[in-house]
């Protein structure tokens, strides 16, 4: 496999080794031991699974005082994915960064404990998959405002489709800040 890395550190893309002939492809989606050896050692806990149309954007969420790593890839379709440092004290505070997944380029995206992340669906549907290190806790789910200005995250649609919770949250400078993760170097 090979590591990408983003313009935010700790936010890595991993594209695996994919075999494939005539008959289809096959590739490693997740094995412990060559991610650990990658440095990238995780565990996970709970799997997830979403299906969207064309248009749906997702987040910017995030979990706290639980936070969640995500390791994130699409099975069918292809995804705008974004994931935003929201650490108090980190020197990337409310910076963001972004890559597309597809079902194609068989990309994931390891999203690390203290991002928000989120993603607009490109195609007609997609199907997505998490792998996360820590079980959805539904009193510490949390967001922040998809096009909040401060962050600026440049969404390759202009009117998504948003459910309710999403288009109501709050910008990030309304967030208290003990109900953000914080940055440990």
């Amino acid at each position: 496999m090979k590591l990408i890395e983003t313009s935010l550190p700790g936010c890595v893309v991993v594209e695996p080794k994919v075999h494939g002939d005539d008959r289809g492809f096959f590739f490693e989606a997740w094995n412990a031991e060559r991610y650990d050896q990658a440095g990238l050692g995780m565990r996970f806990v709970q799997s997830n699974v979403s299906s969207s149309s064309r248009g749906v954007l997702r987040g910017l969420h995030y979990q706290w005082p639980r936070p969640q790593g995500k390791l994130v890839s699409v099975l069918e379709g292809e995804v705008y994915d974004v994931a935003v440092d929201i650490r108090r004290g980190s020197p990337h505070f409310g910076k963001w960064t972004a890559v597309v997944l597809s079902s194609e380029n068989r990309r994931q995206f390891w999203i690390p404990e203290g991002f928000a992340h989120g993603f607009a669906v490109l195609s007609e549907r997609a199907v997505f998959n998490y792998l996360c290190t820590d079980v959805y806790v539904h009193e510490f789910d949390a967001s922040v405002r998809w096009d909040d200005a401060t962050i600026g995250v440049d969404w390759p649609i202009t009117e998504p489709l948003l459910s309710a919770k999403d288009s109501q949250a709050p910008f990030l400078e309304q967030i208290d800040p003990l109900r953000l993760p914080v940055y440990t170097p």
